[in-house]
């Protein structure tokens, strides 16, 4: 199938998913999975940067349109998408000549689990600290990251599993 084709429908397939699903759970006022950031996850790394940044501004962007969230989707997820490359070098060791050859699927799973950790907490800390806004609300924000971040690892280390073929 076509990169392009393959990614576009990724994008609206995330996009109807966390908008008509995901946006309809809150467990204990604490839970809320955000799956849409798989999309800067599968991603290749080839690709054009800026096509790439303006892709994950506008998810986040419709992502805030239909959850009238004012801009902090797209924010939080732009930023995720910008500083990915400093871990693919940190956890895979790659470097800019290697990304032409980079999928996530054949790396080991510690390093993706590191990897996808780290920018799943990173999106939810912005997300929730833009959210709540206010030094009073720490505790909040700190509990919404926490467990939204393990919700949202736990769906999508499940989907990875059940939608990618064993090769």
């Amino acid at each position: 199938m076509n990169k392009t084709l393959q990614f576009g429908l990724l994008f609206f397939f995330l996009l109807f998913l966390q908008v008509f699903i995901l946006n309809n759970i809150n467990f204990l006022g604490y839970v809320n999975p955000y799956l849409y950031i798989a999309f800067v996850f599968f991603y290749p790394l080839k690709e054009s940067r800026f096509r790439f940044l303006l892709i994950s501004f506008l998810l986040g962007l419709f992502i805030d349109f239909f959850s009238d969230s004012g801009g902090i989707h797209a924010f939080s997820i732009l930023t995720i998408a910008y500083i990915r490359l400093i871990f693919v070098r940190i956890y895979f060791r790659k470097l800019p000549a290697d990304y032409p050859f980079f999928n996530l699927q054949s790396e080991a799973f510690g390093k993706v689990f590191n990897y996808v950790v780290t920018l799943t907490v990173i999106h939810h800390l912005i997300l929730f600290s833009f959210a709540n806004f206010s030094f009073q609300n720490i505790s909040d924000v700190l509990l919404n990251t926490l467990f939204s971040s393990i919700f949202t690892l736990i769906l999508f280390f499940l989907g990875t599993y059940i939608f990618t073929k064993n090769k």
